[in-house]
């Protein structure tokens, strides 16, 4: 039997979704999968500014999507866990089905024009 989720614990998740929902913060992560870096390591990967990076890092972190260690006058920021990215990946699969469907839709009407 499945269990009920509580609207408390739906709006945590829901929190989490929309960080994630954020293309700029996709790709911070995504540039974090090859290890850790520091805002300016990243602005420069991104192309985005300062305050952007930053703004970005903040909410990541304050969720717990990453992680950061102070080295001297650095801030080195990774992946507090490897675990969004599933995400990402289901719905990268989801993506590629849609994808299929909509070929072999096209290849059909292609069919079509062609016997006309």
């Amino acid at each position: 039997m499945k269990r009920i989720v509580s609207p408390d614990v739906l709006e945590l998740i829901a929190e989490r979704f929309r960080v994630l929902a954020d293309p700029a913060r996709l790709q911070i992560l995504n540039v974090l999968q090859g290890g850790e870096q520091t805002v300016t390591e990243l602005m420069r990967t991104t192309g985005f500014r300062q305050a952007k990076v930053s703004k970005h890092l903040q909410l990541l972190y304050n969720l717990g999507f990453v992680d950061r260690r102070k080295e001297g006058l650095h801030v080195y920021y990774r992946l507090a866990s490897e675990d969004v990215f599933l995400l990402c990946d289901i719905v990268c699969r989801r993506l590629q089905v849609e994808a299929d469907r909509r070929q072999e839709v096209l290849e059909e009407l292609a069919g079509l024009g062609a016997d006309a």
